[in-house]
């Protein structure tokens, strides 16, 4: 478990399907998902059955958490559930905003933690866990500065 770089081509293809079917099943069902995470009364009251969306939702991801898992490992992919998503909420309100930039972090982050496991020969699964974290911590204190900056120049 969480040996990344020598991962079975098989693992690796039968992840992908899953994922794909997964990413259509998500396609489809998206209104009624975004739906009932805006407003969950507001869908109910529309006549959608919330907890029925909400197992539906729920099951895909725990099959996408699951499969991910016996490949990456339980921080690895607790880190990239989180993280991107939170980095991107901090920067930007929009939804399609958040969406786009989370991938990126994701992307940029997975791309500098391979890099520097190749310069540093460090493990890559704890490298990745790493530079996400460090992305976090950048963002959050790099947010908190900025509008500390922008508070004391208003008062000025």
């Amino acid at each position: 478990m969480g040996e990344l770089l020598v991962v079975p081509y098989s693992d690796v293809l039968k992840t992908f399907v899953l994922f794909v079917v997964v990413g259509i099943a998500h396609f489809f069902f998206r209104k009624k998902f975004l739906a009932i995470s805006a407003s969950p009364e507001q869908a109910a009251a529309s006549g959608l059955n919330v907890r029925w969306w909400d197992f539906v939702f729920y099951m895909l991801f725990g099959l996408v958490v699951t499969s991910f898992v016996h490949i990456g490992g339980v921080l690895l992919v607790f880190s990239y559930l989180v993280v991107p998503a939170v980095c991107a909420a901090y920067l930007v309100n929009s939804f399609v905003a958040r969406f786009a930039l989370g991938w990126g972090i994701a992307t940029l982050c997975s791309l500098v933690s391979l890099l520097l496991t190749a310069k540093v020969d460090l493990p890559i699964g704890a490298a990745m866990v790493c530079v996400l974290g460090a992305a976090l911590l950048l963002v959050v204190f790099g947010t908190a500065l900025t509008r500390k900056l922008r508070d004391t120049s208003k008062g000025n």
